[in-house]
């Protein structure tokens, strides 16, 4: 998200409608749902924790515990159980 300047990319007309409303304060307008983006859709973010848990689950079935698993990716226990569950399910469908 960026921010825009009013006065740039509004026609004078709906820029004095809008400051009737808010003036001098920073507006949010949302996307156009049709526009949305899924998360991490614009970034290497997804790519990049699905290669982890793929890590985690190679090591998993490679026979290092799951608390070592959790000490070496610096994340709890739980989390690497779900990551492992899920990926179980996925490698088993």
């Amino acid at each position: 998200m960026s921010y825009k300047k009013a006065t740039q990319i509004l026609p004078q007309e709906l820029l004095i409608k809008v400051q009737e409303y808010i003036d001098g304060e920073f507006l949010y307008i949302p996307r156009i749902s049709d526009n949305k983006k899924n998360w991490g859709a614009t970034t290497s973010t997804r790519q990049e924790l699905h290669d982890r848990n793929e890590s985690i689950y190679s090591d998993y079935l490679s026979g290092q515990s799951m608390d070592f698993l959790a000490e070496k990716y610096f994340l709890s226990l739980k989390s690497i159980q779900r990551i492992v569950g899920q990926l179980k399910k996925e490698h088993n469908e």
